[in-house]
């Protein structure tokens, strides 16, 4: 990455998202704390703190703050993780942690006043934080992990590998903590309100939600007037943890940090992104993780291997639904750095496909129809569409196809149903060691969408029709086990997409069967027998 470019990712959407962040629930709690009075003196006086860390503290708690801590930099460092380390009460580091946040966010490069102390005594400046993210106490668990992050990515130290990886893990789990006990409650709560409207108690407001403590619950829950039968059908909303703004707003500092990238993708982190998104939550939830993909595709590599996640059909969908314009924004950017940033073509232009498979074009058109404030907007729209029209005059019939396998989101395009099609491409799914069979065998395994089953049933039926050795490469990967099991399916159009699969897996010669069947139906031999051979015969 270039200096430049550092730079710029270092100082990204700072104040932005600070003043976004001052509406969460940590900041709510972090000004009510500023608020309170710890009685210093009294922990003097019962030889809890050192009368040294107690002149220190009083200093950093009054009016000459920042003087004292220009000149007593290191006696600050060490008063205020001895505090830390030395003070049981929730309410009181709850406060120390304030104060610590606050110095640094009244100067970042207050970090190395932590970094050089810690440097001096051989110890680490990570413990103390990181031990804090197991107490029992959401704030101090999520002010503990704001102020890691500004350690980790304002300074000259970068944290090491070990803490890294438990830190990015706790943050990957924090993204998703709480969501089943939470959905119980709303499920509770929900029937609770039914029995109150039973009885008529006319004192119930049945639109208020039932669970007010949890202030960024997401929005598509928080009108919910849904009975509780069909609330338990929905999916659970994974932005229950009210610390969920805190999370994403850590996750996007430290995905910054070039470095710091690799270690959240070996911790799986992007496919927890994905399922969230994928799901329902608030659009603000939705900002701040697109973001985290967003700073992710700054780095080559990671832009190519992106689409791997599946990250172009779940951003194409919430562009599709989102009304807000900064997340409009920042989806845009995630797709225009999916094009840009990858150094292989050949990627760079299998991206493009999946866009236009996913419908971006459309999307587009109907961006460049409203007015946007954001110059940044217009010129991603003009950039993405110049680029898309280009790959659809590009566009084989194959590259479209294999689009669509690798997208998971089959359906009924042209490109299945014609002959020529599978006469031409039917051995080109042994490429890359059969990599789209794999997929469309493991789509048969793993998919509850009849409408995938169906054409995937289809295809592998074409590609054995098509393909000599087809039989036999199905059959070892498992193909031919699945499309049987399809057989008993619920859905009709299953049952007889899989039919004609098993049919084709089943004959030999195509070409001759097709033939004695016509003759049978001139001699009008089998004209009553069930008719899925003669089916199979015209296909």
């Amino acid at each position: 990455m270039t200096e430049n470019m550092a730079d710029l990712m270092v100082s990204l959407h700072d104040d932005k998202i600070d003043m976004i962040a001052a509406t969460s629930v940590l900041q709510q709690q972090a000004g009510d704390i500023r608020q309170s009075k710890i009685n210093w003196q009294s922990y003097m006086q019962s030889q809890m703190i050192s009368s040294e860390d107690y002149n220190c503290v009083s200093a950093l708690d009054g009016d000459k703050k920042a003087q004292y801590l220009q000149q007593n930099a290191s006696q600050c460092a060490k008063t205020l993780l001895n505090l830390l380390s030395h003070v049981s009460k929730d309410q009181t580091i709850q406060y120390i942690l304030v104060m610590i946040d606050d110095l640094l966010q009244e100067d970042r490069t207050r970090v190395e006043i932590f970094h050089d102390y810690a440097l001096k005594r051989k110890e680490s400046v990570w413990g103390p934080f990181l031990n804090l993210l197991n107490r029992q106490d959401g704030f101090i668990v999520n002010m503990s992990s704001r102020i890691l992050a500004k350690l980790a990515c304002w300074g000259h130290e970068q944290m090491p590998k070990s803490d890294l990886n438990f830190y990015l893990q706790w943050l990957k789990d924090q993204l998703t903590v709480n969501a089943k006990a939470y959905h119980q409650e709303l499920v509770e709560a929900d029937a609770k309100r039914n029995a109150m409207a039973q009885h008529g108690n006319h004192h119930h407001h049945g639109h208020q939600p039932a669970y007010e403590s949890y202030k960024e619950v997401s929005s598509c829950v928080d009108d919910m007037t849904t009975t509780s039968s069909s609330l338990k059908s929905l999916p659970i909303p994974v932005d229950s943890n009210e610390y969920i703004q805190s999370v994403g707003r850590c996750l996007q500092m430290m995905l910054r940090v070039d470095e710091y990238r690799f270690a959240f993708v070996s911790v799986d982190g992007i496919s927890t992104i994905i399922s969230i998104l994928s799901s329902r939550v608030n659009f603000q939830v939705q900002y701040q993780l697109v973001f985290c993909l967003w700073v992710l595709t700054f780095n080559p590599l990671l832009a190519e291997k992106m689409n791997k996640f599946n990250i172009i059909p779940i951003l194409a969908d919430i562009l599709n639904d989102c009304a807000k314009e900064k997340v409009t924004r920042i989806i845009l950017a995630v797709f225009r750095n999916l094009i840009e940033k990858p150094e292989d073509s050949q990627v760079s232009k299998e991206h493009c496909i999946a866009m236009v498979q996913c419908k971006v074009l459309k999307q587009l058109s109907i961006l460049e129809q409203r007015r946007f404030d954001d110059e940044d907007i217009s010129s991603d729209v003009e950039y993405l569409t110049e680029k898309l029209q280009n790959s659809v005059q590009d566009l084989s019939s194959f590259d479209e196809y294999a689009t669509e396998v690798k997208s998971g989101r089959l359906e009924w395009s042209p490109v299945h149903k014609s002959a020529k099609f599978w006469r031409e491409n039917a051995q080109r799914l042994n490429e890359k060691n059969y990599e789209l069979l794999r997929i469309l065998v493991h789509l048969l395994e793993t998919v509850k969408d009849p409408l995938v089953l169906s054409v995937a049933s289809f295809d592998i039926g074409e590609y054995v029709r098509h393909y000599p050795r087809g039989k036999r490469v199905i059959e070892q990967l498992g193909g031919k086990q699945l499309v049987m099991q399809l057989l008993s399916h619920e859905d009709p159009n299953v049952r007889y997409e899989a039919l004609l699969a098993v049919q084709k897996l089943m004959v030999h010669n195509w070409e001759y069967l097709g033939k004695q069947l016509e003759k049978d139906k001139e001699g009008g031999a089998s004209a009553s027998k069930p008719g899925a051979a003669p089916i199979a015969g015209k296909a």
